[in-house]
């Protein structure tokens, strides 16, 4: 199954993976400068959360699709229930 982001999902993924981006680059900045490993730490603690966030943006689009591709899924061969174990495993991975 392709994954399909399309209008305001694909932008609010793109901004969210730019922000993590920009904070990841921010952290290497800080620990390159000597920073205060709090300061790091709480930085890093934000990248994070953003690629978390854009994961389960993601996710929740690939589930969404996958609802409305099941009679696709069916067609080559997987159950709903491999389905499910698959998409299980993939939000589980993020958690």
């Amino acid at each position: 199954m392709e994954l399909e982001l399309e209008g305001t999902d694909l932008k609010a993924v793109l901004n969210r993976l730019r922000r993590a981006q920009g904070q990841i680059s921010g952290v290497i900045k800080m620990i390159e400068e000597g920073r205060d490993c709090e300061d790091v730490v709480t930085q890093l603690s934000a990248a994070s959360r953003a690629l978390d966030r854009a994961g389960f943006a993601i996710i929740a689009t690939g589930l969404q699709q996958c609802v409305t591709d099941l009679d696709g899924a069916r067609a080559n061969g997987e159950t709903g229930e491999q389905m499910r174990t698959r998409l299980e495993r993939l939000f589980l991975s993020l958690a």
